[in-house]
């Protein structure tokens, strides 16, 4: 009869030892699969989508500012000058039915001006010159609203007829933006919508419940007249009011949902 392997102590000791080792070899290989499955992903499944739209709506405000500017040998007579010239243009502007609340000082500055002066200097050598003050500028610009845009032309005619020096600025926009705003997310909201359904027959998956919704700021473009900015002098004599097409401003709406899917 054959002596079995584990008949003797040495043997059934080795065949312990190997034995405890798979044991702990296994123990180690599980411990790790366990931490590398941390890192695996294991929360709810999501795709995002992207709805875009735009709302086009005439412009119901024009808006420009003028500058009216003055000298004088002294301080005084600089503002007075001045002070003449602009309450004609106001005047002239509430004669057109615009309202204080409309008419807005943007900026307003006094400052002495100066001339360069020449000193006598012999023949050969070189004497510099100096400044010597030369009265004082006035300058101050305002900006304007004006609801009636169809009479804009007009009225920007008027102020340069007035005394204006500058004419600038000139940009139509809406007064009121609320409704446009809603419509264009609305629209945008379906949008998405319906590209989330798009995605999710594509992906085979089925939309649950919506987790996430963010919205970009896609706030109205305002149409500029005449290149942006125009220059308009002081005329002597009437002018040709300029014709100013409003065009259309957009309104963009632009949103982002997130859906769980299953």
């Amino acid at each position: 009869m054959q002596n079995s392997f584990f008949s003797t102590s040495s043997n059934r000791a080795i065949a312990t030892g190997a034995l405890v080792m798979v044991v702990v070899a296994l123990g180690m290989y599980s411990y790790y699969t366990w931490k590398q499955t941390q890192y695996l992903y294991s929360g709810p499944f999501t795709i995002s989508v992207t709805g875009e739209a735009e709302v086009n709506a005439v412009p119901d405000i024009g808006s420009f500012s003028f500058s009216v500017e003055a000298e004088g040998t002294d301080a005084k007579t600089a503002q007075n000058e001045s002070a003449t010239k602009m309450n004609a243009i106001l005047a002239y502007l509430t004669e057109k039915g615009i309202e204080a609340k409309d008419v807005k000082t943007e900026n307003y500055s006094l400052y002495p001006k100066y001339r360069y002066e020449s000193k006598p200097c012999p023949a050969g050598s070189y004497c510099p010159g100096e400044q010597v003050q030369d009265g004082f500028t006035v300058s101050q610009s305002v900006s304007v609203k004006v609801r009636a845009v169809d009479t804009a032309g007009d009225i920007i005619s008027g102020v340069g007829e007035k005394g204006a020096t500058n004419i600038s600025g000139l940009s139509f926009t809406i007064d009121d933006t609320t409704a446009l705003k809603d419509e264009a997310r609305d629209e945008a909201i379906l949008d998405a919508k319906a590209k989330a359904e798009v995605l999710a027959e594509q992906l085979g998956v089925r939309l649950d419940k919506m987790v996430s919704y963010y919205e970009e700021d896609g706030g109205p473009m305002p149409y500029y007249g005449m290149g942006g900015d125009m220059m308009v002098k002081s005329a002597m004599e009437e002018s040709v009011a300029p014709e100013l097409p409003t065009g259309e401003n957009v309104t963009k709406s632009r949103v982002t949902l997130t859906y769980q899917v299953k």
